[in-house]
């Protein structure tokens, strides 16, 4: 499998998980910004739409969208135990974290990136970003991970995205349980190699 990713964007989190589950798979490094492959092509050849994450199986079949993608990961590995079973109220309540972060956190620190976006904008969209952080926070209260003791492959997107709060300057220090969990999951091997592989640790 290949894995096309941008370092530091929401791929870090499928690169998380691949490492998780045991799989092996080539790490291909598809900047958002000039989106240059290391062969010189152009990445809208590999996904018209230009961001990533992007999974190419051994087949050539390629999967799109991260909560997607970890899902199917997960379910390639069904002994690791990185995602309920399929058809149990476990798993629809994994769908449900990994939805909440796609719409309500991904979506919701976008705008910050972005250096078009109204100032007096940025204003509304870090109160709702602060409303929805202070809602993971009590969740994760009294549990190590999202779904309770067992690490799933919801972790790492909550992780991942969570980890642009510096790069836009939001506050996460009134949040000790998220913080809890960030140390917890930045301890992790497999963060840490995907993390030094996409040059963020050293």
């Amino acid at each position: 499998m290949k894995l096309y990713y941008s370092p530091g964007a929401c791929s870090l989190s499928p690169h998380i998980c691949l490492l998780e589950a045991g799989l092996p798979f080539e790490a291909i490094k598809a900047p958002i910004r000039t989106h240059k492959l290391p062969d010189g092509s152009d990445y809208h050849a590999i996904n018209p739409l230009g961001y990533v994450p992007l999974l190419e199986l051994d087949d050539g079949t390629r999967l799109t969208e991260g909560p997607a993608i970890v899902q199917y990961i997960a379910d390639l590995v069904p002994d690791k135990m990185l995602a309920p079973p399929c058809g149990s109220v476990a798993r629809a309540q994994l769908q449900g974290w990994l939805n909440f972060t796609s719409t309500e956190l991904h979506k919701g620190f976008a705008p910050l990136f972005n250096a078009a976006t109204p100032a007096d904008y940025k204003v509304l969209v870090v109160d709702t970003l602060m409303s929805r952080l202070k809602w993971l926070d009590q969740q994760l209260a009294g549990k190590p991970y999202l779904m309770g003791d067992r690490f799933t492959v919801a972790d790492p997107y909550v992780f991942n995205v969570t980890n642009w709060a510096a790069l836009v300057k939001v506050d996460l220090a009134g949040f000790g349980h998220l913080a809890a969990f960030r140390a917890r999951m930045a301890g992790r091997p497999a963060v840490q190699a995907a993390m030094k592989a996409e040059g963020l640790l050293k």
